[in-house]
């Protein structure tokens, strides 16, 4: 996975933490758990904020 597979990112990360509201976790602690991904290749120089929200969101429907 990379930092566009928004999607996939937000159902492994739905998957490893389904007690976690996306929306209490930081942008640090989010970035932290999407790099501790399993099979997650994604240079760690190429995320910025629009993309942790926008995974946050996508998180956030996956648990919806």
């Amino acid at each position: 996975m990379q930092w566009t597979d928004i999607s996939d990112i937000a159902i492994e990360l739905a998957e490893a933490y389904p007690q976690q509201n996306p929306l209490e976790l930081s942008f640090p602690d989010l970035y932290q758990r999407v790099m501790e991904l399993e099979g997650f290749e994604g240079d760690p120089d190429h995320c910025g904020e629009k993309i942790l929200e926008a995974i946050q969101m996508a998180w956030l429907d996956e648990q919806n």
